[in-house]
């Protein structure tokens, strides 16, 4: 039986046409999208692609995908990616793989966004996985502390091999488990305006389309 998110990127890879600027996502869901890309691209399926990280740009270039930088385009047509969290209304939460800032960069000027995930991902409130915040290493206790005390909630800097974890651009990332997110774009506004911060996971407001793939093998899809 095919992967419920292999499933999902497979209906995805559906809406890849020729000539298009495709923005590809981070993480495991998005590595079977890309699988995709590549069966499309030795069919002969003219594209071009924007990674949303280095790490999918490795993969692209491991299988001789075209990479565009992303300053040469002023749109994009396609973005895939996965997500974290996906409520009804297809609001997301992004960056359990550590990539949220150039996501929301390549998503921002998308003409369509596409989330593919398995069922799981799929939540009736926000906020039970812990939101992202991307923060500037210097002073980001402060900025933990600001969080933390104003919502009386546990924030934990993101630790990889016994270091806080650095994302692309340099930056930390505070996971902030806040269990219920009751308003989004509050709480969206709220911590980008803290001196230090970034950006969050919250992507409100960005996704077209939802494709999820379940366990027994068939896929709903979610438009806006």
């Amino acid at each position: 039986m095919i992967n419920p998110k292999h499933k999902a990127a497979q209906e995805a890879a559906s809406y890849v046409k020729n000539g298009m600027i495709i923005g590809v996502g981070t993480g495991s869901t998005a590595a079977y999208f890309i699988q995709e890309l590549v069966k499309l691209f030795q069919q002969g399926t003219d594209f071009a692609t924007i990674p949303t990280s280095k790490a999918t740009a490795v993969i692209l270039q491991q299988f001789d995908l075209p990479i565009l930088p992303m300053d040469d385009v002023s749109t994009i047509d396609l973005t895939v990616d996965g997500a974290d969290e996906i409520d009804k209304e297809l609001q997301l939460i992004k960056g359990g793989g550590g990539a949220l800032l150039q996501e929301k960069m390549v998503a921002f000027v998308s003409k369509k966004y596409i989330i593919i995930a398995d069922e799981s991902k799929c939540v009736e409130q926000l906020g039970r996985h812990p939101l992202p915040v991307e923060v500037i290493p210097f002073g980001y206790k402060a900025v933990k502390m600001v969080i933390e005390n104003t919502y009386g909630i546990k924030v934990v800097l993101r630790m990889k091999d016994g270091k806080p974890f650095i994302t692309d651009h340099r930056h930390y990332l505070l996971d902030c488990h806040f269990n219920r997110i009751d308003d989004a774009p509050a709480l969206h506004s709220h911590l980008n305006n803290i001196t230090g911060v970034v950006d969050n996971g919250l992507f409100l407001n960005m996704a077209d389309t939802a494709i999820i793939g379940q366990l027994d093998g068939k896929v709903f899809t979610v438009s806006i």
